[in-house]
This record gives structure tokens, C-alpha cells and sequence, in this order.
């Protein structure tokens, strides 16, 4: 319980990396606005699973593309528990697709939700940040915004996007004792890559040398280590949770 009576909110957390996140936290103390965009029963089964272990949790829905819905996220988890001292930055979405067949919209929404998201949330929490001279934001990328991957150039695009972000906003805010990170997973077991052809999924294999995909789990523990005081020098780092498929 090292982050007993911290506040955080988990963007995207209805299911998948952001889920896990949120009940990882939960264990360790963590009191949690559990955000999501359209799903509000996805929403409530994180919820009711943080509960369920002795956590504190409540949900929220909130487009993080939108400003007013943002407003009124932060405007609620400082209503409901008086502060913010974790932000994690997850909510994602793909419209994948070779470049030639990209259409613009399917552009715009990927970097509206996966970029403009995290430059919104940041910047509404950190007032109340800045004020309090604390607090640690986790922003969720991806190999993809390290290496690249065909059909996804608007996915790469905003997930490398969050990475200088992360690397500004890092260096604006450390004199005021607040930490700034990127967790870049790899391929996990979830509903998006679940839908890959079992053929995808053995190439795929073949490049991790670990020899396993790996799990929301996996991703959670370390967005935990980040944001808990054991990481309290480390800021402005981008740590890779591939089982080595990025190297």
C-alpha cells in the first residue's frame, strides 16, 4: 500500500492495459477515477473488480478529445476525492490501414484520441499539480511510435508523438517535483490484438525474444513501479514492456 491515499486517474480503463493499470493501482492504495469514452458497463466491471480488493474506485465517462468532457473529468475526481496525484494517460484507439487508403478522418481521429488526448489531460491536471509541488503522470505509447509498422502511420504518428511530448512537458515540470514518463508496451493480450489472424500472431511470436506475448499485467506493474516513489529520479524516460520486440 506505498500509494495509500493517492488519487489517480486512468484514462481509458473500461478494459485491457488500462484496466489492469487501474486495479494495480487500486492494490497499491491508490484511489481511482476509472475514465472511459463510450462503454459504461466495461467501465463499472473495472470498478466493481477494484472493490471486489478492497479498493476505492469511481467511473467516469469523458471523450479525452473533447476539452469540456476533460474539464469535467478533472472537475469530478477533485469533486469526489480532493486532489490528483497520478495521471495515466491510456485511452487509445486505431483506425488502421495502408497510407494510400488512409482516409483523413480516420487520421484525425487516431491523433485527436491518442495525442491531442494526453496533451489535453496533462495540461488539466497539471494546475493543481504545479500548485501542490507533486504529482506523477504516466503516458501509455507504443513500440509502433518507436519503430514504425505498415498500415499504421497515424497510430506511429501519435505514439511517437507522445513521446517528445512526454520529453517537453518532463523538462517544464521537474523543478516543480513532477515526474513525466512514457511506458511504450509491445504486444499484449488484449480485445484489439485478439482479433489478429492466428497466422499474425506466430510471425509476431517469432520476433519477441522472450518467446511470449505478454500481458496487461505486465504492462500495469510497471506504470506502478513509475509512479510509486521507488522511480522518484527518473523522468523523461521511455521504458519499453516488449519482451524485447522493439530491440
Amino acid at each position: 500500500m506505498m500509494l495509500k491515499d493517492s488519487v489517480g486517474i486512468v484514462t481509458g480503463s473500461g478494459r485491457g492495459i488500462g484496466r489492469a493499470i487501474a486495479v494495480n493501482l487500486a492494490t497499491a492504495g491508490v484511489k481511482v477515477v476509472v475514465n472511459y469514452a463510450g462503454r459504461s458497463d466495461k467501465a463499472e466491471e473495472t470498478v466493481e473488480l477494484i472493490r471486489a480488493a478492497g479498493g476505492e474506485a469511481v467511473a467516469v465517462q469523458a471523450d479525452v478529445s473533447q476539452q469540456a468532457d476533460v474539464d469535467r473529468l478533472i472537475k469530478t475526481a477533485i469533486e469526489k476525492y480532493g486532489k490528483i496525484d497520478i495521471l495515466v494517460n491510456n485511452a487509445g484507439i486505431t483506425r488502421d490501414t495502408l497510407l494510400l487508403r488512409m482516409k483523413e478522418a480516420d487520421w484525425d481521429a487516431v491523433l485527436e484520441t491518442n495525442l491531442k488526448g494526453v496533451f489535453l489531460c496533462t495540461k488539466a491536471v497539471s494546475k493543481g499539480m504545479l500548485k501542490q509541488r507533486s504529482g506523477v503522470i504516466v503516458n501509455i505509447s507504443s513500440i509502433v511510435g518507436l519503430s514504425g509498422n505498415p498500415g499504421q502511420a497515424n497510430y506511429a504518428a501519435a505514439k511517437a508523438g507522445i513521446i517528445g511530448f512526454t520529453k517537453s512537458v518532463a523538462k517544464e515540470f521537474a523543478s516543480r517535483g513532477i515526474r513525466v514518463n512514457v511506458v511504450a508496451p509491445g504486444y499484449i493480450s488484449t480485445d484489439m490484438t485478439g482479433t489478429l489472424p492466428e497466422g499474425t500472431q506466430a510471425d509476431i511470436l517469432k520476433g519477441i525474444p522472450l518467446g511470449r506475448i505478454g500481458s496487461p499485467e505486465d504492462v500495469a506493474n510497471v506504470v506502478r513501479f513509475l509512479v510509486s516513489p521507488e522511480a522518484s529520479y527518473i523522468t523523461g524516460q521511455t521504458l519499453s514492456v516488449d519482451g524485447g520486440m522493439e530491440m
